[in-house]
């Protein structure tokens, strides 16, 4: 009977080791987003509702905040973050640089987020006038796509300036200090640049780019956690419905974050795309145009195929 008793209790003992041990594993199942100083993913960290969900499966979230895209990208290819947001072509460069990353979700387009800058009291009246001019902008973010269309559209090519890589501080440094002819930026940084320095739009993204902020992952987060990333869009995409309604509140609830005014803040938020979808076909197919654009000017070492790195919340 002793003995009995006995074996009941290390199996007891066991069965206790092996649930604490599955509670430690789920406990120890992290998301780590890395974001940017704008955009949907800001509004939903200062939510926490993600948390919230994500606890229920066992996940906890940690947050990490990058300069720019390319930056972002970089930490999601050394394993530090597992889901960011970036514009349309950071993920371009990471792709072509070896990052083994799938598109997961991306947001309407938001044109006029965007911008080509010029001092206030400049004499550049347009974009064909930059030809010979030093153009600061962070390599290989959303704004080299801009750039590259606007001179195309002036009918200059990318070799006709001088352009300098510089990242957003740096680059507004650049442009106040006049060390720049022009300055290509994204909000909040751009709104920043009118509201705060007067600078004056030279050409902003409309009719010439969509640019779409895209949600990415690394291939084996996504693939191994499609209900983490499907509840990840879903939180996104409510935020972003919020937004839309009441775009004074969001400015309220951000702009301490941002460390912006909040008539800086009110004008970014505003001119932001908001409703995250998984990806359509028309928007692959802008994509790519995007990586054969770069890839004619020899700006990334080969040709891409952007299908070949689309996730599907049917993925596994």
């Amino acid at each position: 009977m002793r003995s009995l008793v006995l074996r009941r209790g290390v199996a007891a003992l066991m069965a206790l080791g092996l649930s604490l041990g599955v509670l430690s594993h789920a406990q120890a199942e992290s998301l780590r987003i890395g974001y940017q100083k704008y955009g949907t993913l800001v509004l939903l960290k200062a939510k926490g509702t993600l948390e919230k969900r994500l606890a229920a499966q066992g996940v906890t979230v940690q947050w990490t905040e990058f300069p720019g895209g390319p930056q972002l990208l970089e930490g999601l290819n050394v394993g530090s973050v597992d889901f960011g947001v970036t514009g349309e072509t950071p993920p371009v460069f990471a792709q072509a640089a070896g990052a083994d990353l799938v598109y997961v979700a991306y947001e309407p387009p938001a044109p006029t987020s965007e911008a080509i800058l010029v001092p206030k009291d400049s004499a550049l009246k347009s974009v064909a006038e930059l030809k010979g001019k030093k153009v600061a902008l962070n390599k290989g973010s959303n704004v080299h796509y801009l750039l590259v269309r606007a001179l195309e559209d002036a009918g200059l090519k990318y070799s006709d300036i001088q352009p300098v890589y510089l990242p957003p501080a740096d680059g507004r440094a650049a442009f106040e200090s006049g060390n720049v002819d022009a300055w290509v930026i994204w909000d909040p940084f751009f709104a920043a640049a009118e509201k705060q320095l007067k600078a004056r739009v030279l050409r902003d993204g409309q009719k010439l780019v969509d640019n779409h902020q895209f949600y990415l992952a690394t291939r084996a987060y996504a693939h191994k956690n499609p209900e983490v990333i499907k509840t990840l869009i879903e939180e996104v995409r409510g935020v972003g419905e919020d937004s839309v309604k009441n775009p004074e509140a969001v400015t309220e609830q951000v702009a301490p974050l941002l460390g912006l005014p909040k008539d800086i803040t009110e004008l970014a938020v505003k001119r932001q795309g908001y409703g995250a979808q998984f990806l359509t076909p028309a928007v692959v197919s802008a994509q790519q145009k995007i990586a054969d654009t770069f890839s004619d000017l020899k700006l990334i070492p080969k040709r891409l195929s952007i299908q070949d790195v689309i996730w599907t919340p049917t993925a596994k």
